[in-house]
């Protein structure tokens, strides 16, 4: 576990250094129509990619930037250690490389392939932009959602914290470019379609970044079960407490450096309600009702619940 936090941390660092070198517009490249960071993602990396052969036992969590993906990361990992120590005597080796599939070398994924079972990945991609053994082998994917106003606000913030990617000088800046598909990682209503198209398939299990908040115990036990991981009750309310927000922002600077509370800067709900204003009210709402209004993720999402003013 030590040595996959200093991959973390060197990871981010050089992002930081190679990001003071580089203008605003250099910050990002578009590969097949989605903007990505040039401090993190290559054209390179991405075709090397399709080449990498997953596994069906493999572990992967997917999600929209800011949705949460390094909380239940910490989950996963968690979950992770807890099977291999039980089934295997050993301590964890699932997270050697940086665990974000699309970001590394080209040389990532032979190395990837050395790792033993369960490999644990992260990814913010779009599943026509993954490997296709994914999907061919039936590896296993947590797909991780959250309320867009919620993830506007969240990346608005880190955006401007965080140097690899532009910053804005204004909110309104800001929603004008989430709105309009200039997002690293691609547009969120399109990242949430895309994947509406796998929401029934079995070895997909959607959940609600809001749902994890309000019931944690419930969520990491089905999230357990769904991995074929099994927990004592001793074990679950372990896992609950080493990845509340009070404990990972605790710990935030050995995890992820100097850059912790940038990544762990709030992790509530409805935060959403100190930015939008009645307009950005009105245009957040017609956009989700005309995109994924409906749809089972949308649905899913309970807009009226934690997007309503």
């Amino acid at each position: 576990m030590e040595k996959s936090r200093k991959k973390f941390i060197n990871v981010i660092d050089e992002a930081v250094v190679a990001a003071k070198r580089m203008d605003r517009d250099e910050q990002l490249f578009s590969y097949k129509g989605i903007l990505y960071p040039t401090t993190f993602c290559s054209p390179e990396v991405f075709r090397a990619m399709e080449s990498f052969e997953a596994r069906s036992d493999d572990i992967i969590l997917a999600g929209y930037p800011k949705s949460g993906t390094n909380w239940v990361g910490q989950i996963l990992s968690d979950l992770v250690a807890i099977f291999e120590e039980k089934t295997q005597n050993k301590e964890s080796s699932v997270n050697d490389e940086f665990p974000y599939l699309e970001v590394g070398d080209t040389e990532k994924y032979e190395r990837m392939n050395k790792l033993p079972s369960p490999r644990l990945m992260v990814t913010h991609l779009r599943p026509e932009n993954l490997p296709s053994s994914i999907f061919k082998n039936k590896s296993k994917i947590l797909l991780l959602i959250r309320n867009p106003k919620d993830v506007a606000t969240s990346f608005y913030h880190f955006s401007n914290a965080f140097s690899p990617l532009p910053s804005y000088e204004t909110w309104d800046d800001f929603f004008v470019a989430f709105m309009t598909k200039k997002m690293p990682w691609g547009c969120y209503f399109e990242y949430i379609s895309s994947w509406n198209k796998y929401a029934d398939d079995e070895n997909v299990m959607p959940i609600t970044y809001e749902d994890l908040k309000e019931n944690p115990v419930l969520c990491v036990k089905n999230i357990a079960a769904f991995f074929g991981i099994s927990l004592t009750e001793k074990e679950l309310q372990g896992v609950v407490e080493r990845s509340s927000f009070q404990s990972m922002k605790k710990n935030s600077q050995k995890t992820h450096g100097s850059f912790g509370n940038i990544f762990f800067r709030k992790g509530g709900i409805s935060d959403w309600k100190s930015l939008f204003s009645e307009d950005h009210n009105e245009r957040m709402d017609k956009a989700f009702e005309e995109r994924i209004g409906g749809t089972k993720l949308g649905t899913k999402l309970k807009y009226e619940v934690y997007c309503k003013a």
